[in-house]
């Protein structure tokens, strides 16, 4: 809703939310009553009336969210949380700012850009479809009226803000790829454990006569024992193998199909090692414990660092791209995304044969050093194709050159909606020459 001088938004679907209160509400009366009959905390009915309280509190502050603005500046609140104001002159610009959801939807929403060069989203208005952009739309220009009116807007152009361009956010990319170097470094930490772990368990021999009981760890030790029952497990949850008398064990924890392998009755060998049962060998059938090799975790070690240069890509690019303007399109990182797939192809079946290090053999060593230097070619050319370009600029870098008579120009473009013209939003440029104006996604030719 607006006026002259004031902009109120509130959501405008609210059915759902009041009636997740209600049942919010109907959850804590639970959890309270079962609270005070059984006395515990840990119940069923606890915790589902405790899980409908949090998504009651939830629908609450969604339900009664408010957002308003007036001569003075901003406000945002809820009967949840309190009152938050920005003063006109503390915002810089209004912007649009597009989010993705998981299936590719699109939901535009309304960002402030302050003075000291932070960014604040705004939880009202929202646009999702194209049923409810006009009003999205007229909200947004009476937003900007106000802040025409009363503050200083440092320009009269709306940027809008994707993920495709330069005022996009870092944080994702940032803790991503922090979180998959962090993987990697401890997969190939775990490289050669799980390689010594295996390959002692491959040389072990069975336990003699005179071991002291201290030894009998490193060594086979062999127990007789009978299957109460079995136990095949759903889905993709793990078998069980239970044991007459608890005896070595109760319950031994085997995959589903050891666990179809035997009955009820059978009498069993186990294969003591470290302490655990290692083997379960029947008249028919014989479980082996699988242990992990170190090559596959060298693969799982070069594959996560692999997958960390797409989000440091996107960081690299966006770092390049900082002199631009925030709804600039930034250069993609395909070409780097194209120097990963390369270097995986002769980085992972390295690691593979070789998990724990190259050995002094010409072969691998020559193998890696033609790897690092293709890998080193290849990213000096995705370096070059995604070099950042500032509006006038030509394809060497240099100044801006001189307009001839005829020479198309191509001018940055932001649209916002699919088009007979401009399917999908391809298109990045519009291109303004003798002929009919055209569009295309790219800068120009060569670039």
């Amino acid at each position: 809703m607006t006026d002259g001088e004031e902009v109120t938004c509130r959501p405008l679907r609210t059915q759902a939310l009041w009636v997740f209160v209600g049942l919010g509400a109907a959850g804590a009366v639970v959890a309270a009553g079962r609270l005070a009959y059984a006395g515990v905390w840990v119940d069923w009915w606890v915790g589902g009336g405790l899980s409908a309280v949090v998504v009651g509190v939830a629908s609450l502050h969604g339900a009664t969210l408010r957002v308003s603005a007036d001569a003075y500046g901003v406000h945002c609140g809820s009967r949840l949380r309190r009152r938050r104001s920005v003063p006109w002159h503390d915002i810089a610009d209004l912007r649009v700012h597009i989010q993705y959801g998981r299936y590719g939807e699109e939901y535009v929403r309304v960002g402030m850009l302050l003075r000291d060069g932070r960014t604040r989203r705004l939880p009202l208005p929202v646009s999702g479809s194209g049923a409810d952009r006009p009003d999205f739309d007229a909200t947004l220009d009476a937003l900007r009226a106000l802040h025409r009116r009363h503050g200083e807007p440092e320009s009269d152009h709306l940027a809008v803000i994707s993920r495709h361009t330069a005022g996009r956010g870092v944080a994702v990319p940032l803790v991503l790829c922090v979180l998959l170097l962090a993987g990697a470094g401890l997969a190939a930490w775990l490289v050669p454990v799980v390689g010594a772990t295996k390959e002692a368990w491959t040389s072990a021999v069975p336990c003699a006569a005179g071991t002291p009981s201290a030894e009998r760890g490193e060594c086979l030790t062999t127990l007789d024992a009978v299957i109460e029952r079995t136990e095949a497990g759903r889905g993709k949850q793990a078998g069980g193998l239970y044991f007459a008398g608890d005896r070595p064990l109760d319950r031994l924890t085997v995959s589903q199909e050891g666990a179809k392998g035997f009955r009820a009755g059978d009498r069993v060998e186990l294969t003591l090692w470290r302490g655990q049962v290692r083997v379960v060998a029947g008249e028919h059938h014989v479980w082996r414990e699988h242990f992990t090799s170190a090559d596959s975790v060298a693969v799982v070690a070069a594959l996560l660092a692999l997958a960390a240069g797409w989000p440091g890509a996107r960081l690299l690019v966006h770092r390049r791209g900082r002199r631009l303007a925030d709804d600039e399109v930034l250069p993609s990182v395909l070409p780097f995304l194209g120097v990963l797939v390369a270097t995986a192809l002769w980085l992972v079946p390295l690691c593979y044969l070789h998990p724990t290090g190259l050995p002094a053999s010409a072969g691998p060593l020559a193998w890696a050093a033609a790897g690092t230097a293709g890998t080193s070619g290849l990213l000096v050319l995705a370096w070059r194709a995604t070099r950042v370009r500032t509006p006038g600029q030509d394809a060497s870098g240099g100044a801006e050159p001189q307009e001839s008579a005829g020479e198309d120009v191509f001018l940055a473009a932001r649209f916002l909606e699919s088009t007979d013209y401009n399917p999908n939003r391809f298109g990045t440029h519009i291109v303004l020459g003798d002929g009919p104006p055209a569009i295309v996604p790219h800068p120009g030719p060569g670039r």
